[in-house]
């Protein structure tokens, strides 16, 4: 068939249509640049532009999403290494109750929206874009520096921790909404390291996960590329593929996970993944990544797949193993 626009060629993949090839977007963190809306949207054009992505998820800042209900970072000024805590709000769980909706368009929200406004003008169009946005969970384990509390609440406070759990899913709704009309074309909504038994029970989960979850992503629900993003090894994948997403990514080659072919079988919203982000791209060689690839789209036929890492790219890992990726995945004829 004759070449496709990026944009038609993921609409396409998305929808299960035919198409040209697989379409492919990489992304990893610019530690340095990552602190300003122009220096972030700068740093993503960039990347677009370098390795010519069919679609591009912007990577943020991982703390952002505390930094809008008070914590504060600082740049550790290393290339390799992200935001150095110096304060965080949730040191007891009667912290919970300060926790209250916040603007969803202000603060540590407005610079990055101010970013995604920077990103799709750079764009024009031609490349469709998704925000990422934590999970509800997420924020407020981050806001407790780290997951420990947050479960023992889950027990002992529970009352206290969902009231906090609904303000933080009012602000993230709100701001994944404004994200859209900011001029991304979905969200990216990461569970971080919450959908995994190794985090919690599955009904934990279910009342403290999924019932925060899925109001952030009904928010957004017309948007065109919605992605629900299940982090760690030994997740939670496969019960929660009835989120309203129309693709999800995760990693399948981490220990314990479903495989490309085994998701493929089980549902029809696309996929994203297919390349090792831990191993391949950032130790192997380029034939390891083109056998990696030509793997990923023998699983799928090469239908309703975007090519894509199983989570952010280490800021190590050579260029050239990006370029041998997508090169190999255009080469494909599905």
């Amino acid at each position: 068939m004759s070449a496709m626009t990026k944009r038609e060629r993921v609409s396409a993949a998305i929808r299960g249509a035919e198409i040209d090839h697989p379409p492919a977007g990489f992304w990893g963190h610019d530690f340095l640049h990552e602190w300003s809306a122009a220096d972030l949207a700068g740093t993503m054009l960039e990347s677009a532009r370098e390795f010519d992505y069919d679609f591009l998820k912007v990577n943020p800042r991982a703390t952002y999403y505390a930094e809008a209900w008070g914590c504060a970072y600082h740049s550790a000024g290393d290339p390799n290494e992200g935001p150095v805590l110096d304060s965080y709000v949730l040191h007891d769980a009667a912290d919970l109750d300060r926790i209250v909706a916040i603007d969803g368009t202000g603060g540590a929200f407005a610079e990055q929206l101010e970013a995604l406004r920077l990103i799709g003008s750079g764009l024009a169009g031609q490349v469709p874009f998704v925000q990422t946005v934590f999970s509800p969970l997420s924020v407020v384990a981050r806001l407790a520096n780290g997951r420990e509390p947050v479960v023992r609440w889950m027990t002992e406070e529970p009352e206290r921790l969902h009231r906090a759990l609904e303000a933080v899913t009012e602000s993230l709704a709100q701001y994944a909404q404004a994200s859209i009309n900011a001029g991304a074309d979905g969200i990216f909504f990461a569970t971080t390291e919450w959908a995994t038994p190794d985090a919690c029970t599955p009904a934990q989960y279910a009342e403290f996960g999924r019932a925060y979850d899925l109001p952030v992503l009904e928010a957004v629900a017309g948007a065109p590329m919605n992605v629900l993003h299940v982090c760690r090894p030994n997740n939670m994948l496969l019960d929660l593929l009835d989120y309203p997403a129309g693709v999800v990514s995760w990693a399948p080659h981490a220990p314990g996970n479903a495989s490309l072919a085994e998701v493929a079988g089980k549902t029809e919203k696309a996929l994203m993944g297919g390349a090792n982000e831990r191993k391949t791209l950032l130790h192997g060689s380029p034939d390891d990544v083109r056998a990696e690839v030509a793997a990923a789209v023998a699983q799928t036929a090469g239908r309703r797949f975007l090519l894509a890492p199983g989570c952010s790219v280490p800021p190590q890992t050579p260029p050239e193993s990006i370029r041998a990726a997508i090169a190999a995945v255009r080469g494909v004829s599905p």
